[in-house]
Parts: C-alpha cells; sequence; structure tokens
C-alpha cells in the first residue's frame, strides 16, 4: 500500500462521505491506491445489516426534534451513532490479509494515538468488536468488504455529547461509552485527534494490515 493517504474532511455530511467511500472503492477495483478519510458528522444513527431497530430508543418525532437523521446502511453490526464530537476513520483499502487482521492494524494505530494524546491503556477486543478501555467502549467498529475492498470503518468517541449515547443502545449492548477526553481528563479538538491517527493508520496498515 506504497500510495495509501489519508484525508481530513472536516464536519461532512454522512452520505456525502458514504459516496465518496465508494467512488474510491470504484478506483481501487479499477488499480488505484487506497485511501483513509477522517471526519466528522451532523448527528446521525446508522443501522448495520443486522440491526435491531429496537436498539433506537427515541422516537421519529425526538431524533427530528434534535436533528438526527436515521441511515440504513450495508455494514455489519447493529445500532450506531455517529456526531460532533466523534472521530470518523474510514479505511478504503484493498485488504492484503484477513478482515480480523486489518480490524487490530487500524484499532491498534488508533491506541497508539490516545496513547500519545494522554490517553494510554486502550485495548482491541475482538467480541464484542472495539476499543475499549475498563469495560467502556471508546471506538466501535464495523465494515463492509466487497471484492477484497473495505468501507466504512471505525468510530473514536473523542468528545461526544452523553445525551446522544441516550438515543440508542450502542451495537445492543448495554456496555458504557468512553471519551477520549474523558480518560485524558482534557478536552481536545477532534481535527487534533484526527492529525495524530491518520497518519496512524496509514503506517500500519502499509506494514501489513
Amino acid at each position: 500500500m506504497g500510495g495509501l493517504t489519508w484525508h481530513w474532511l472536516g464536519r461532512t455530511a454522512y452520505r456525502r462521505v458514504l459516496a465518496d467511500q465508494l467512488a474510491a472503492r470504484e478506483r481501487i477495483w479499477a488499480g488505484a491506491d487506497g485511501v483513509v478519510l477522517l471526519c466528522e458528522h451532523p448527528p446521525v444513527i446508522t443501522l448495520g445489516r443486522s440491526a435491531d431497530r429496537s436498539n433506537v430508543l427515541a422516537s421519529p418525532e425526538a431524533l427530528a426534534a434534535a436533528g438526527v437523521s436515521v441511515e440504513a446502511i450495508e455494514r455489519g453490526g447493529d445500532v450506531t451513532y455517529h456526531g460532533p464530537g466523534q472521530l470518523m476513520i474510514y479505511p478504503i483499502v484493498k485488504l492484503r490479509r484477513g478482515v480480523v487482521d486489518f480490524l487490530e492494524s487500524v484499532a491498534g494505530a488508533i491506541t497508539d494515538a490516545c496513547a500519545a494524546l494522554g490517553a494510554p491503556g486502550a485495548l482491541w477486543q475482538r467480541d464484542p468488536a472495539g476499543v475499549w478501555k475498563d469495560g467502556a467502549k471508546l471506538a466501535a467498529c464495523g465494515i463492509h468488504v466487497a471484492r477484497g475492498v473495505s468501507v466504512h470503518g471505525f468510530a473514536l468517541d473523542v468528545a461526544t455529547p452523553r445525551e446522544a449515547w441516550a438515543r440508542i443502545r450502542p451495537c445492543g449492548l448495554a456496555t458504557p461509552q468512553v471519551s477520549l477526553a474523558a480518560l485524558r481528563g482534557a478536552s481536545i479538538a477532534v481535527e487534533t485527534v484526527a492529525i495524530e491517527v491518520g497518519p496512524r493508520v496509514v503506517t500500519a496498515l502499509a506494514a501489513g494490515g
């Protein structure tokens, strides 16, 4: 993956970034190099292929009043939330090894970045999949692989408002969430985290992930 690059997109609508991912996938199928897209989204709840809609706890009216959209998508997994205060990490790449190795490589880059930013000790966990710290989820993951190329990715909680999580049962689990800001005991901008995470993901995947 010598040509793999990363890009910070800022706060961008979910459907816009999904279209960018699918366009990048088409280019990779045609022989282009991969790309890692990093961004924030306006508030959105996404439903994976195995999503149980009962895990959306807020009513449609409450979601509409809060400006939260709902999107059914092709990634694996259940229900999750994305929004301001959360870093989205989308590696659109041709997998060189298996899915688990890929997820572990990206998760390792995330945990290394968190440690560098003052929050050591987070670990990848395969089941339930994600990055965890002391029994609380720091980053969720869900991908879709077609013809060997991944789309979707990881969502790292930098400083997601607690009320956002109250609208859903994340991934169908009654487990606590934790933010990077809480772990480090100080606020931090999502863009600052992206600048730390992006190069590490590229390096991890170039090394064999």
